[in-house]
């Protein structure tokens, strides 16, 4: 697998990632639509003013591109646009959720079965081959979901769903690559936003006044949103969603060692031996990569 700009921009994105806890659990104590209220909010706030008054031509120019656009690819661009803002608002409140009310781990969970899942979506959707190995890392990745849920059901529910739905994200995207992927990004919290500003009278609560809550909000925007979702974009541009996934272990890994070493949370053997049979899983599904890289190392000797 070759190291190039896409790669780089994939595994920093998740990188960045793995350590978004670290901002997310000091804020334990307010609603987690709240937080994603404001997460969004912002977000789209940041995003519009950047577009509007730096990126001017970009604008125009995906305009015109629109336009130039079969009627059939212009809907298609629509329907991935908007369904992508969708998939965002789902797996950012069900993995807040998660960290802040269910456990750190099943979030973690849900970013070590999402490249496994992904990789199914994709050949179901996208019809990217998937080879004998990777079948067989799917199949220890259900078995370690049915240990898991021994005692954990819930934790497996929600892992399950969040995956799906990042998952589902990122293949949909891969089809969605004929416009600049900042102002797609900024139009999927353009629609974000307006999927929950209905809701925010009613769902939201008091307007937070302490100076935590929104300098913690500001680093979760600009440092957990914006850069990683646009690096990710970005790197589905050179890269096919298989190996967009491969790179999402770095997330959950991260996740994990944090859960247990610095947030001492504590973990049950059926824990131990699924997320052992995930790992496991882990290099099974990559045995091609793993392959691939002894020959180009080989070829480059000789």
């Amino acid at each position: 697998m070759p190291i190039n700009k896409y790669f780089l921009a994939a595994l920093v994105a998740f990188v960045i990632w793995g350590f978004f806890s670290l901002a997310l659990k000091p804020l334990t104590d307010y609603p987690s639509l709240d937080i994603l209220f404001f997460r969004v909010f912002i977000a789209t706030a940041f995003l519009l003013g950047i577009n509007l008054f730096f990126r001017k031509s970009v604008v125009i120019e995906a305009k015109k591109t629109f336009k130039e656009l079969s009627k059939k690819k212009q809907k298609s661009a629509v329907i991935m646009t908007l369904v992508g803002g969708l998939l965002l608002v789902l797996n950012w409140f069900l993995f807040i959720y998660a960290v802040n009310h269910v456990s750190l781990q099943s979030a973690s969970f849900a970013y070590i079965i999402c490249p496994i899942l992904t990789t199914v979506l994709a050949f179901i959707l996208l019809k990217e081959r998937i080879d004998v190995w990777q079948w067989i890392a799917v199949g220890l990745c259900v078995i370690s979901c049915i240990i898991l849920s021994y005692g954990n059901f819930k934790d497996l529910i929600y892992s399950v769903i969040i995956a799906l739905s990042f998952g589902l994200y990122l293949v949909s995207q891969r089809k969605n690559s004929d416009f600049d992927k900042f102002l797609i990004l900024t139009i999927q919290m353009v629609i974000s936003s307006a999927i929950l500003l209905p809701f925010y009278p009613s769902y939201g609560g008091a307007v937070p006044t302490e100076f935590l809550f929104y300098s913690l909000l500001l680093i979760i925007v600009i440092v957990f949103t914006i850069i990683p979702l646009f690096l990710n974009l970005y790197a589905l541009k050179g890269l096919n969603s298989s190996t967009v996934g491969i790179l999402m272990y770095t997330n959950p890994l991260i996740h994990f060692f944090l859960a247990i070493f610095y947030f001492k949370e504590s973990v049950s053997v059926a824990q131990i031996v699924s997320y052992s049979l995930i790992l496991i899983s882990i290099l099974v599904f990559n045995m091609a990569n793993f392959r691939n890289l002894s020959q180009n190392r080989i070829k480059k000797a000789a």
